[in-house]
């Protein structure tokens, strides 16, 4: 009983601290403490000490003994390595649809329903902005029709959120781009336009990630 619970610490905390870290809470090139985190959880350092090994395994952080953990910042490769990712699989998926006019209208009308729900919301909530960001992106990867491509994609949606939830930090701007940018999008795939969808998508995923050397 008393590893189960200390398991379920370990696991509470390990969520907690990788949703802060997601979010932006708690900054890339932050350094914090076991003790910090344990006070803020209201747990022993035990359990924090394993969310961190687990976080370490992961690449979200750095553990240095005697000094704490260090949160590994976005840098301009994980950037260019998602995003070149992203481009593949949502092209892929697209060039797929665009031949089943059935399937373009199905995923237009979901599209449709994701914006929608993107302008009701609070626009100072980032983190709810950041998950219909990546849920835009994840039905469009999800229509592809290949499951093994689709399962590959959302094990990129951490990454995609905590990068949309930085850049929105860094240019206040960039929220009103990505709801324009995802509306031409849309026009794209209604229009079965796939060569149309890569190049606006590419503008897209550049600008709103500030890509160095990338057109916006």
């Amino acid at each position: 009983m008393l590893h189960t619970s200390a398991e379920s610490a370990a696991e509470r905390v390990y969520a907690e601290v990788k949703e802060r870290i997601l979010t932006n809470e708690i900054a890339g090139g932050e350094l914090i403490s076991e003790g910090e985190i344990a006070s803020k959880c209201s747990v022993s350092r035990t359990p924090v000490r394993e969310a961190f090994l687990r976080l370490e395994t992961e690449g979200w952080m750095r553990l240095y003994p005697k000094r704490g953990a260090l949160v590994v910042p976005i840098g301009d490769r994980e950037k260019r390595d998602v995003v070149d990712a992203r481009r593949l699989l949502e092209g892929h998926a697209v060039r797929s649809v665009t031949s089943r006019p059935a399937a373009v209208a199905e995923l237009a009308e979901r599209l449709r329903d994701n914006l929608a729900a993107h302008r009701r919301a609070d626009a100072t909530d980032v983190a709810e902005f950041s998950r219909l960001d990546a849920a835009f992106h994840q039905l469009i990867a999800a229509a592809g029709d290949n499951p093994l491509l689709a399962d590959f994609y959302t094990t990129l949606g951490e990454r995609h959120r905590r990068m949309t939830i930085a850049s929105v930090h860094r240019d206040a701007g960039v929220a009103a781009r990505i709801l324009a940018d995802h509306l031409d999008l849309l026009g794209a795939i209604e229009a079965a336009d796939a060569d149309r969808f890569d190049h606006l998508l590419a503008g897209h995923l550049a600008g709103v990630h500030d890509l160095p050397g990338e057109p916006a």
